[in-house]
Formats: C-alpha cells, structure tokens, sequence
C-alpha cells in the first residue's frame, strides 16, 4: 500500500489525485501569460483548477474547477466530498453549539450543489440558495448582485419568511473567492435587513489580491460582525498587463460554430424516479436537515430505477480500478467531536470556540491579515475520508473517522474583530471505471410535454473495443444537488462504471480541443425552463468524444419540471443535442417544488406506507406495520447520565435521544427465560382476556395500534389470539406516542385514510399512574373520531377499562429493550429529523440480531393459547359483567410517594414492575420500593439495582409490587443512596 496525497491509504500506485500528463490551464497560460500562484504548491492549486476563456466584458479568463461538478464531468464522490469537507471545516470552527444555529447560503447557479453539501457537513443547518428564477406568488426575502456575472441579478425566496431572521451565524458558500465583490454585496444587503454578529464564508478555493483580503477585513470592522473565510486552497491569480483584450481576441480567433449534429429526442427514454412526495427539488425555497433525511431514505430505491433505465444494475467492480474516495450521504453529519454531547442532550459551547473578535481556528493555509491564527485541533484533514452514502448518516461518524474539534483559541472580546481565514489544500480523487449491463425499459411520466421511445441497447457489459463504459449524470443549471446525490449512489451501486456528474450551465465559455485547455467540448442549446433573462442559449460542456479520447455511452439528464419543456424535446434541444453524440440518453424529471401562497396552506404531502420486517424489525411483516421514520443511521444514543442531566435540566426532552441498548448479563439472561417459562401462560390469559373484550366492546373487526415500542408485542399477541381463535386476521400497525408532545398526528392521517377510525383500538402493555393514558386522551381531542381509551395487558395503575389483568406482575417483555421487542428502539422526536409532515422515527438495531429473543417470546406465549382458552372464556363473561371503572389508585400513590420521599415531581416515580425495570435500565435511579414478601417477579429487579449500586427498599402497603425512583436533580457525578456513583449497566 502506499499513501495517497490526501492521506487516505490507497492500492500501489492509486492515489486519489487527478491525473492528467498536461495541466488543463497550459493553453490558456502560453498564450495570455496567466498564472496561478498557490500559497502551498502551485501543483495543489492545479489539482484544482483548470483555465478557459469566455465572452464576458469583465473578465476574459476563467477558473475552471476540476471538482466543482459543473464543467468538468467528475466522480459524484469527489464532488461531495469537496463540499462536506469544507462544511466540517466549518463545524469544527463555530463549535457544536453555534453550528447548531446556523443557516447556510448558497449563490446560484454554480454553487447550488456545493452549498448542499457544505450543509451536509454542518449536519443540522438548514439551506437555501439563491435564485434566477422568479416563482409566481413568493415573495422575496432579499437580493443582491454579482457584478462579474453574465447575469447579475440574485433573488432569495426561502419558503420561511423567519429563515434568514435566525439569529446564529450565517454560512455563505460559492465555488470560488476571486474579488470578494459578490460576498460584500450580499453581506452587505442581509446584514443592513438581518444584522448578525458572525458569517462565515466558504469556497473551494480562494484567488484574491492582497488588496482584496485587506478590503474584506476593512468590511467586517465596518459593519461590526466577524467574517471568517473556509477554503480547500489559496492562491493568486496573475493577469499580465492587456489580458482581456488579448483574451477577447484569442475567444474571436478560435471561437467556431457549434456542430450542426442532431438526433431523435424521440430515441430518449424516460425514467420516474419516484420522488418523495414534499421533499423540495434544490434549496431554492429552503431545504432542511428533514428534508435532507427523507431525501435519503428515498435515494436507493431512485438510484436503482436510474441505474436500471441506464443498463448499469449490479454492474460487477473491477478490482484493477480506481476507487473514488468515500462520499457523505446526502444527510451525514461531520463526525462529533470528541466527547461532544449526544443528539437531544443540552449541547455546550465547543471548548475554546471563538467569539466574535478573537482569532479563530485555521483549517490550515493562508493567515488572516493582520491576524495570528492557530491550527484547528481535530479538524479533517484535506482529502480525508468521509462517510459513503448508505453507511453513516444523519448524525452518524464514519466508523474509525476522526472529529472534528475546536482548538483552545483565546475567547474574543467583541464583535468588529479582524478577518480570519481558513485554507487548505485538497487534491480530489480519480473516478473508477467499469461497464453497464443491459438496461430496463422506461415508462413514460403522465403529463410528459412529448412522447419518448424506447432507446437502443445499452452498450452491454463492455463498451465498444472492450473498454469500460462511461455514465454521465447531468444536472441542470441551479439543479445541481438532486442529481449529484443520484449519481453518488449510482457510483457506489455500480462500482465497476465509470460514473461522473456535471451539469449544464448559462455560461459561455470558448472550447478547445486540447489537452491542456478545461473546455474541450461543447453543446449549445436553447433555454428550456422559461428563465426570468429571457430567452437564450444553454451550454453542456466536455459530453462529447474528444480527440484521442472517448464521449460517454449513456448519459442520465436530470431536470426539474419547470425545466422539462417543450423547448427541451425540441429538434434542437438539449435532448437532440445529446442524442447526437451518446449512444443511449435518459430523461429524469423531479418535480418542482413551489411553497404555497401566502396564506394558501399547502395540502398535506402523501404519506409513506408503513415499514415492515425483515427490512425494518425482526417481526414478520404481517405481525405488524410500523408507521415510522427508519432512523437506524442515525447517531442518537447517549451515555444514560449524560440523557438523565439533559433532561432534568430543561436542555433536552428525553424523546430526542436514545439509551444506550443494555446488553444483559448470562445470569440476567437466565433471569428472563425463567420469567418467561413461569409466567407465559399467565400472559397467554391475559392476552385472551383482553382480545376478547376488545371484540365484545370495541370492534368485531378492529384495527390494532400498538403505542411503540412497550405496547407492540402486546399488539402482536392479541393480533394472534384472534387469529387463531376467531380466524380474524385483525391489522396491526405501531404508531409514536411521546409525552409531553403527543401522539403521531401524521400516523392517525395514514390510519384515517386507510381503516374506519371506529374500528382503531389503542393497546399498549401496561399502565403505571396512567400518564400515556392521559396523554392519548389529550392527544385525540382534535381527532374526535378515534377512541381514546387504551387497551392493556395489566392495569395496576387501575387507569383504563379493557385490560387482561390488573395485577403487578412480571410481564417478561418489560425485562428487555429492543431484543424482545422486533429489535426496535423505542421511538425519537426530534425537531431536525422529523418535519411537519414526517412520522416520528425509531432505529432497527440489526446488529443485535444474534441476541433477539422477540419470536421465543411470541411463541412461548402463543404455544399457551389452547391450555389458557377456558380459563379466558370463563373470566371474560365475568370481567364484562364486573364494574371496572378506573380509580386511578396508581396516580395517588405516586402523588403520595412523590411528597413523601421529597422528589415533589411525579414523572420521576415510576410504578409497577415493567415502569421499574425501565428505569433500572434506562435512567439513573436512585432507589427501588417492593412489597414486602414480593417473590420471584423481583428477582430481575434485585439483579439490576445490584448491578448499579441501587438500594432496594422494602415497604409496607404498596399498591404495587415495586416502584422505582429516579434520582431527582440528578446533575453529573450525583451518587445513590449508598454514597456510590450510580453507573450505567
């Protein structure tokens, strides 16, 4: 192995570097004396930047970036690694806190993608970009100009009016620092409407002049704010003296006509990608970090229906190929810092973050003016390796990455401090190569402006002369995210083609075939999404075969439905155009996302079918349905003391993280099957019991919705008494209930749309004081037509009318997490996960599939069903005629042992044996009262209280077998009633 120059450890003499025998600014430099100067080594600034010439009054030359995905086709991995290396560049730099409340700006058209994905990196802050494309009916939030533009004019149309109010930091992003004109304008115009004491701006590389870097130190005194810069690399650019004339020439001299070549458009096939239904398009209005999980859940399905129409499904790597370096998925995190506090816990400022006026951690590279800037500890290395898409995501770390971590940087002052900026050189990566195989047919979309045929074959496994084959995923213009995280997972999906991404773009720009000149090729073509300029031509750069060189064998277009215009199938379109040059072309249309009116509310988006097993949960998929969100991606667990502090302290809600899984003991483990084997038929009894007053009371036929996770075995159980008893085959779903916050309102959408409401019973395992009972109740006032009384296993609580039994017992599904319960963790709401029209989620812990006991708990039960039918048949006639009217008896004990113990807060006593083992497993306890004489359903609550140091107290007149208490006001480093540290299992 030898190491690549970005540090990553890659096959002999692989590095992830561009190789090209000619730099790709030779041309240009030999003829106009144009020079780039890098403040490390003008090689990394070349890795980076090729040069070309345009027709553009201002400036003749232009900088071509080699990893921006616009001009250049490149590997979708290095593309998005470029962005999310800069995003956690700028994490590391705000600390968690502040990055937190960041917003993250991006200029159109060219770096529309490339603030995506700095977005990504930041992990939780919302996007928007800028725009040329007036939208009917959205008002403007701002504006500003970019004055060395050919079109000038920016507008900013966030969805939410108070997005660009937020009061944190603002994170402007564009493709490269040149004047710094365009980033003063902009600065200049939101901070006069949203004055903010903090920006931070980011680009792949920084050009300026050292008279520029002083005028933009000289603006942030001004205005009172500190300005931070965050670049890969730095340089200058070196203009000989009469450069634009002498470029406007040489544009005049080698300019030619573009090739009268045409094909079918007919000949393009058509590819619905299934788009989730509310997620937006780009960030135009506004794209939010739920937005950038749902848009990752939906990618593999879109992928694999692209890759199909493409020919590339499961097309074979070739072990002798580059590999691209790993990519984020379009909603990973940057790697937590170390010892940063876990999602849903309150999240102290980072440990030597700078304030405004301090100078500040420096990725690496070119010192601030006037400014001493220490290197930032931790911070990713350039062309270090990040998260792949499908493995980490929202909020997850690349397993083995290292996090990103402020350095002890002096704490500033005051707002008005000097400029600081961060740079470093990164070298981007060489894409593999492979070879498709053959390709699905297409359907065309309804609505579709003009028919498209089927398309000739795909090339095959090789392309022709036994070459791998080449895959082009084209953008368009300001839609550059969407197809780049599409060609990400199609890379990684077809590990053994070629795949790059790039996209079109307004920008003339002169093209020579040379191989030391960016723009090789080009095709024109008219607009075809109706811009606010007018009419006009459209380019599409380095598509066609070059001299000594190869085109591509199919290429994916993927436009917005604005943009899928007649004038995009016509004859000279950019259809046609494409046709003319690769062999087989598809078209792609995401649908344009346009907010509704002001004062118009949007319809609500369609919501998602419910996940089922073995993809989500190790129940068989017609045990139950889940109406939730798979978060098993996500980084959410945290240390049980770390949550209980949280949470106590008003930082957190106990929803927006998870526990830690407990991993029981072989002597716990003994525990469980010893309570399973002695209580299953008292289970069984009480499942028949309760089954059977649901069908007498409620429903003949009802819908079973178990309040995950406690009540989702329960739900399985009663689903399978009627079954075998009555031949029911009864639908069970689980849905979120989270305290203080409700239930699922978007679950009782789905299950309104899809069942009579009447007909829903609500079961969950047991009651304690009853405070889910009172929350469904509270929940459901705004859904009168769902009952909203709960169904339970065991009442002790005395808090429900239709249970199977109201004694305190062991209920065996109590003793474990998410190994007895399909190996689901218990439900997460969080508001940078779950929108307004997403359900909550919850993770799938598929790597505990070696410890699931969830079927032996099923099945134990349910073998009991025959033995336990009489006994059921004779308690139900006497339980129907029975007064069973709650009386709440549990809530006034636990009000009684509140005051008594002086915890005066009820949600810390929880009663009964499951409430216990809860707490004994998941939050810091303090003490455990049992019954006196209470026998063997303690003995696993007498384990784990001795596992954790806990006392257990034996009392007189409980109305319960065993209540457990948290430890109140629990701060760090609290101990138990003993004098020890209570530690998690």
């Amino acid at each position: 192995m030898s190491t690549g120059r970005d540090g990553t450890n890659t096959p002999e003499g692989k590095r992830h570097v561009i190789h090209s025998a000619v730099w790709t600014g030779t041309w240009v430099a030999e003829r106009l004396g144009v020079e780039l100067a890098g403040q490390k080594a003008d090689d990394e600034l070349r890795g980076l930047l090729g040069l070309a010439l345009r027709r553009n009054p201002r400036r003749a030359h232009l900088l071509v970036s080699n990893v921006l995905g616009k001009h250049v086709p490149q590997s979708p991995a290095v593309v998005r690694r470029s962005g999310y290396e800069l995003g956690c560049r700028v994490r590391a730099l705000l600390g968690e806190a502040e990055a937190r409340r960041a917003v993250v700006l991006g200029y159109a058209e060219t770096a529309t993608g490339l603030g995506h994905c700095v977005a990504d990196g930041l992990a939780h802050a919302p996007y928007l970009h800028s725009t040329r494309r007036p939208v009917p009916g959205v008002r403007p939030a701002g504006g500003f100009e970019e004055s060395h533009s050919h079109h000038t004019s920016h507008l900013l149309l966030p969805e939410d009016p108070e997005l660009l109010a937020r009061p944190g930091p603002l994170v402007l992003v564009d493709d490269e620092f040149s004047t710094g004109n365009t980033v003063l304008n902009t600065v200049r115009t939101l901070h006069e409407r949203y004055a903010r004491e903090r920006y931070v701006i980011v680009a792949l590389v920084d050009m300026r002049s050292e008279q520029d870097r002083g005028r933009l130190a000289e603006f942030a005194a001004e205005i009172g704010a500190r300005v931070d810069l965050v670049t890969l690399a730095a340089g200058t650019v070196r203009l000989p003296d009469g450069v634009l004339e002498k470029g406007q020439a040489l544009v005049a001299a080698h300019e030619t006509p573009p090739p009268d070549r045409t094909g079918d458009p007919r000949a393009v096939r058509r590819v619905d990608l299934g788009w989730p239904a509310g997620v937006p398009d780009g960030g135009r209005h506004g794209f939010t970090p739920a937005h950038r999980a749902r848009l990752e859940a939906a990618l593999p399905a879109m992928a694999a229906r692209l890759a199909a129409a493409l020919g590339v499904a499961d097309a074979p790597a070739d072990p002798h190929a580059d590999t691209p370096p790993a990519a984020p998925a379009p909603g990973a995190s940057a790697p937590e810092a170390s010892g940063a506090p876990a999602p849903g816990a309150p999240v102290p400022e980072a440990s030597g973050a700078p304030a405004a006026g301090a100078s500040v951690p420096e990725a690496s590279g070119a010192p601030a003016a006037g400014a001493s800037v220490p290197e930032a500890a931790g911070a990713p290395a350039p062309g270090a390796p990040v998260p792949a898409p499908g493995a980490p995501a929202r909020g997850a770390s690349a397993p083995g990455a290292s996090a990103p971590e402020a350095s002890d940087a002096a704490a500033p002052e005051a707002p008005g401090a000097p400029v600081s900026e961060a740079s470093g050189a990164s070298t981007p990566g060489a894409p593999a190569a492979g070879a498709p195989a053959p390709a699905a047919s297409g359907a065309p979309a309804p609505g579709a402006p003009a028919p498209i045929a089927s398309a000739p074959e795909a090339p095959g496994a090789s392309a022709p002369g036994g070459r791998r084959a080449r895959v082009l995923v084209l953008g368009c213009e300001e839609l550059m995210y969407a197809p780049l995280a599409l060609a990400a997972v199609l890379e990684e999906r077809a590990p053994g083609v070629d795949v790059r991404f790039s996209t079109t773009t307004r920008s003339p720009v002169l093209a020579v075939d040379d191989p030391g000149y960016a723009i090789r090729t080009r095709l024109v073509f008219p607009a075809h999404d109706d811009p606010a300029d007018g009419p006009g031509d459209r380019y599409a750069y380095n598509v066609c075969d070059v001299a000594g060189g190869v085109g591509f064998d199919a290429v994916a277009v993927v436009v917005d439905s604005a943009a899928d215009t007649p004038a995009l199938h016509a004859p000279d379109g950019l259809l046609a155009q494409l046709a003319a040059h690769v062999p087989r072309v598809v078209l792609a249309t995401v649908p344009s996302y346009v907010p509704a009116p002001e004062g118009v509310p949007m319809p609500p988006a369609p919501l998602p079918e419910p996940l089922r097993g073995p993809a989500f949960s190790s129940y068989a998929p017609d045990e139950v349905g889940w109406l939730l969100q798979d978060f098993s991606d996500v980084e959410l667990e945290a240390p049980t003391e770390e949550r209980e502090e949280a949470v106590q302290s008003g930082g957190a809600h106990y929803a927006e993280s998870l526990p830690v899984e407990y991993q029981p003991s072989d002597d716990y483990q003994k525990l469980f099957r010893s309570a399973l084997d002695t209580s299953a038929a008292r289970i069984a009894r009480a499942v028949g019991t309760v089954t059977e007053t649901v069908l007498a009371e409620r429903s003949p036929r009802p819908v079973l919705v178990s309040l995950a996770r406690a009540g989702t075995p329960v739900g399985v159980l009663m689903r399978r008494w009627a079954l075998h008893r009555h031949g029911l085959d009864v639908p069970h779903y689980a849905v979120s209930i989270v305290r203080g916050r409700g239930i699922d309102t978007n679950a009782l959408r789905w299950l309104r749309a899809h069942h009579d409401p009447a007909d829903v019973v609500f079961v969950d395992g047991w009651t304690g004081k009853g405070a889910i009972t009172r929350e469904l109740a509270d929940a459901l006032r705004d859904f009168p037509d769902f009952h909203p009384e709960i169904a339970v296993l065991a009442d002790p609580g005395s808090c429900v009318r239709t249970y199977g039994t109201r004694e305190d017992f062991l209920i065996p599904s109590a003793c474990l997490n998410s190994t007895v319960s399909g190996l689901i963790s218990r439900t997460v709401l969080r508001a940078d996960l779950v929108g307004p029209g997403d359900y909550h989620g919850a993770k799938f812990y598929r790597e505990l599939a070696g410890a699931d006991v969830s079927g032996d708990f099923l099945d134990t039960v349910s073998d009991r069903f025959d033995e336990v039918a009489p006994a059921v048949d004779a308690g139900v006639k006497e339980l129907l005629a029975a007064d069973r009217a709650p009386t709440w008896e549990g809530w006034a004990a636990v009000e009684r042992i509140s005051e008594e113990y002086g915890i005066h807060d009820v949600n810390l006593v929880k009663p009964g044996v499951g409430e216990t083992t809860r707490v004994l497993l998941r939050r810091v306890p303090w003490k455990v009262l049992a019954r006196r004489g209470a026998g063997p359903d303690l003995d696993h609550v007498r384990l784990l209280a001795e596992q954790r140091g806990v006392p257990v107290e034996e009392v007189d007149g409980l109305p319960y077998t065993c209540v457990g208490l948290i430890h109140p006001k629990y701060t760090r480093g609290a101990t138990g009633a003993d004098g020890r540290a209570v530690t998690a299992p």
